[in-house]
């Protein structure tokens, strides 16, 4: 087998293998095998290609080609000419497909279902990242930059999982790129002849050194055992480092605790609400029994974000306590409150894993078992180092509180420290949110009445209207998009109701949780993915935070907010029985059956989603666009680098001013002298620097085929030159800038179409950047090392000379 084959056929292994981190993220996973039989045809054509000697510019677009047909073939064959070749109408379909893919992504929840959209992005990523090395590592024959497609496509994939890409997938994508790595070694090894490997210490001497049959090679031994030590250190270290946490909703983190008093630092949980709102599939999440007496007042809190920066509404970073046997009592909560204790049991699907434990507020105690840790100002618990709700049972007592609408409104004024963290709002709101909430609460008697006002205002007044596809956002801008079109969701709803209430002096904040789900036919209650949910919350002093419902047709409107409620009796604490605690049962909820528009309109009961289930961040219309046209741009941008580096640097070198003294002129004549060495190469003449100044100009005239003006200016340049560097009293030359402008005009007109088109984008001498960082880096490590002499792989591009610049 040859070197290059071997090369093709690692770099297709390392691309499988690195493919392998995207299988966590749709279901079923049988697109890899056609990604697999598509990337081998790809390589396969490769490998002919380079047997036939073609050029390197033919053979890469040959493959790209034979890509393109055959994404064609899988997925548009009934739009192709001839059911094989991609038209106009072919191509129109691929857009559609990818378009429709990239809303799918931003609808489904993962695992994704595998549509043709989603596998049309996933297929076709994995074609492209496949292109890419093998270009890079057989075709170039330069192996270590094709990791960066590698740790790309492997990104990628950990990205979209909110990291759940796991250190299998990173072994076998890190295992994979060793193993090209290897190859390439092996073949530049080979191509030297066999390799001694050293003396032998046993008998036969320098003849045992030399034969290496069924041995490996003493270099190839060593980059093996190098490899594994840097694999294994990667995978080691991280490991004894602090654990760094993802998202709150959609994944495994958002916070951090650690023994001793840790911090908290979430991320904010309201990226991942629309996602969610969307998703065809209302799964469950939690699962639990209480004796609470009204369970459609029974919501689930996982935080609250109290911080308003302008740009969003985020959680504060607060400190970390033990959890302690009972909760202490709620801020502000008076003694005159009526309170019931309730008791539930909560039971978390596997399927549920994030940081925060759902929890109903107020709660009193907690009993749960793992790492879970404290957080009073939020009244949260915060799982610690990895700690997540995956599959927790838990029991929890917690606080009815049942104040009446005389003691909300006889409240008196909260604390001043508490007054100023909670109404501060940003310089950057716009006054008509202040003015549209003075308009609504003008004539009320106080801070109760205001709130009630905005909240009926919102639910029913206002002319809002719930809908789960309008861009989400929590920032000034959302909220002043909001209030002019009055269509939005929960987030919406509770992020502006919040910010006003703010204006009002009203201390508010934004809560995150669940509505409280459907009874089941065994009395549990069934929490689905879409009863997550957005609330704002108001303090009022001798009460304490206090639950409002601005949200249309989601959760339920508390009492205390309706006019004439009747009171209730409170059901008294009552032990929950012995298994009380459910699993998550597959029943599907009430508001299942209900189409899609119909929830959309707020017709289906409680049914609001703002939490997730292993998702995906949402609000992502503006952030997956504005990636999207990042990716786009840089696919466009990177073929043009090479010319754009050139322009820049001849322009450098044209414009050095002439100076006074003799090393200024000494300066603008080489740079002047290397800009017409790297036109000729850029023309297809490489430069040698074993020829004088003026033997290099009449090679570069000879070969280039110019005569008359250019040759002239040829020949002007090279004796400057031979002034700067030979002259006892070097002089000033004059013109030198114009004569390799002459110089280049006559390699221009003496060069066909072809070549100058491969001068102009890919011109020859651009290959200096890369000799010149690999120089760099080579520096780097010999100062590193203390070892001089290490050849850089600079030799591996194969310089046609030495000549510096």
């Amino acid at each position: 087998m040859s070197g290059r084959t071997r090369l093709a056929l690692c770099a297709f292994a390392a691309t499988m293998m690195a493919a392998g981190a995207l299988l966590p993220l749709v279901e079923p996973s049988k697109w890899v095998l056609q990604a697999a039989f598509l990337l081998a045809l790809q390589s396969g054509v490769g490998a002919l290609a380079r047997r036939m000697s073609l050029a390197r510019i033919l053979t890469v677009s040959l493959q790209a080609l034979v890509t393109l047909v055959s994404l064609t073939v899988a997925f548009a064959r009934d739009h192709a000419l001839f059911g094989v070749l991609p038209g106009p109408e072919a191509v129109r379909r691929l857009a559609g497909l990818l378009t429709e893919g990239g809303d799918d992504v931003g609808r489904y929840a993962i695992p994704a279902p595998a549509t043709d959209g989603i596998r049309l992005m996933l297929i076709g990523g994995v074609l492209l990242i496949g292109l890419a090395v093998d270009v890079l590592a057989v075709t170039f024959r330069s192996a270590a930059p094709a990791g960066l497609p590698l740790l790309a496509l492997y990104s990628v994939a950990a990205g979209l999982s909110d990291g759940g890409a796991g250190w299998l997938w990173f072994l076998l994508a890190a295992c994979g790129y060793l193993l090209l790595l290897l190859a390439e070694g092996r073949d530049r090894l080979s191509r030297w002849g066999r390799v001694f490997g050293g003396v032998s210490r046993t008998s036969g001497g320098l003849a045992a050194g030399l034969e290496g049959a069924g041995r490996a090679m003493a270099p190839v031994r060593t980059g093996r055992r190098i490899g594994a030590v840097a694999l294994g250190v990667a995978l080691a270290v991280p490991a004894a480092l602090p654990a760094l946490d993802g998202g709150l909703l959609g994944g495994t983190g958002g916070a951090s605790g650690r023994g001793g008093g840790g911090t908290i630092s979430a991320v904010n949980p309201l990226v991942s609400l629309q996602n969610n709102l969307n998703q065809p599939e209302n799964r469950e999440v939690i699962s639990y029994r209480t004796n609470a007496a009204d369970p459609q007042d029974f919501y689930l809190r996982i935080l609250a974000l109290d911080q308003f920066s302008g740009g969003e509404w985020r959680p504060s970073t607060r400190r970390l306590k033990d959890v302690p046997d009972r909760l202490p009592q709620p801020d502000g909560l008076g003694q005159d409150v009526t309170v019931t204790e309730v008791r539930t049991n909560l039971s978390a699907s596997r399927s549920y894993a994030q940081t925060y434990l759902p929890l109903p507020y107020p709660a009193s105690e907690v009993d749960v078992q793992g790492r879970w840790r404290f957080e009073p100002e939020g009244r949260t618990l915060v799982g610690d180092d990895g700690q997540t709700t995956r599959g927790a049972r838990y029991e929890v007592s917690s606080l009815v509180v049942e104040p009446t609408a005389a003691q909300l409104a006889g409240a008196l004024s909260p604390p001043s420290d508490l007054l100023g963290e909670y109404t501060r709002v940003p310089r950057s709101l716009p006054d008509v949110v202040a003015r549209t909430a003075k308009r609504v609460t003008e004539g009320a008697s106080g801070d109760y009445e205001a709130a009630v006002k905005l909240q009926d205002w919102f639910a029913s007044e206002g002319g809002f209207r719930y809908d789960t596809t309008v861009t989400s956002g929590t920032g000034t801008a959302a909220i002043e998009r909001f209030l002019k079109d009055k269509e939005g969701f929960c987030v919406h709803f509770s992020s502006t109701m919040a910010a006003m209430a703010r204006t009002l002096g009203i201390p508010a904040r934004v809560a995150v949780g669940f509505t409280p789900g459907t009874v089941q036919a065994d009395g549990s209650v069934s929490v689905g993915l879409r009863d997550a949910h957005a609330w704002p919350e108001l303090y009022f002093e001798g009460v304490g935070w206090t639950r409002f419902e601005p949200t249309p047709s989601r959760g339920s409107t508390p009492s205390y907010t309706r006019p004439d409620a009747p009171t209730q009796d409170p059901s008294g604490p009552a032990a929950p029985t012995e298994g009380s605690s459910v699993a998550p049962t597959a029943a599907p909820a009430a508001s299942e059956s209900c189409p899609v528009q119909l929830r959309r309109e707020g017709e289906c009961g409680a049914s609001a989603a703002a939490g997730a289930v292993d998702s995906g961040d949402s609000g992502t219309g503006g952030g997956a666009a504005a990636l999207w046209g990042l990716g786009i741009l840089l696919v466009l941008t990177v073929p043009f680098l090479p010319m754009l580096w050139r322009l820049r640097l001849r322009a450098r070198r044209l414009g050095h001013s002439e100076g006074r003294t003799p090393a200024d002129a000494t300066a603008r004549v080489m740079a002047v002298w290397r800009e017409m060495t790297d036109t000729a190469w850029d023309h297809g003449i490489a430069p040698d620097d074993s020829l004088t100044p003026r033997k290099a100009a009449a090679r570069l005239v000879r070969l280039g085929g110019i005569d008359g003006t250019a040759a002239a200016a040829a020949h002007r340049v090279a004796g400057a030159v031979e002034q700067v560097l030979y002259a006892p009293e070097p002089r000033p030359a004059d013109g030198s800038a114009e004569d390799v402008r002459a110089v280049r005009a006559g390699l221009w007109a003496s060069a066909g179409r072809w070549g100058r088109l491969r001068a102009t984008l890919a011109p020859r001498s651009a290959v200096r950047v890369i000799w010149a960082l690999s120089e760099r880096r080579a520096d780097l490590g010999r100062r590193w090392s203390g070892r001089v002499g290490r050849e850089s792989w600079a030799a591996r591009l194969r310089r046609p000379s030495r000549q510096e610049g």
